[in-house]
């Protein structure tokens, strides 16, 4: 049976959620008391970047959001190829709202918008080191 991991890092699978919430720590205090989940936190330069856990599992992200707005949760996808995904996104009407680029040690990236207004994210994730 795959693990986690490799179950996520096949294409097509959804492999990570992202909350951008204007209080991340209200959020993580109340996902953590509603769902059980653990935290990790990550400093990434522009501030901290709580790492959700189901046990010892790393399954999405909690940050501080950049734009006023409403929080909202954000779903990526795996892909082989993010650049290549993002040129069939075009030519199939989608925008692309930022992107691709590099997430250092994670993978390459792109936040599409697709032709009924509902935004994703793709990412192809580098070879594990391990």
């Amino acid at each position: 049976m795959k693990d986690y991991q490799d179950v996520y890092m096949t294409p097509g699978a959804f492999s990570w959620n992202e909350l951008s919430t204007p209080d991340p720590k209200a959020a993580c205090a109340f996902y953590g008391a509603l769902l059980g989940w653990g935290f990790d936190t990550m400093n990434l330069g522009e501030g901290d970047y709580q790492v959700v856990k189901v046990g010892d599992v790393a399954v999405g992200g909690i940050m501080k959001q950049q734009q006023p707005g409403p929080a909202l949760w954000g779903a990526y996808v795996t892909v082989e190829s993010c650049d290549a995904t993002v040129e069939k996104a075009r030519g199939l009407g989608a925008t692309v709202c930022a992107g691709p680029f590099d997430i250092p040690t994670i993978g390459r990236m792109a936040v599409l918008q697709d032709p009924q207004g509902a935004v994703i994210q793709v990412i192809s994730y580098f070879p594990r080191t391990e």
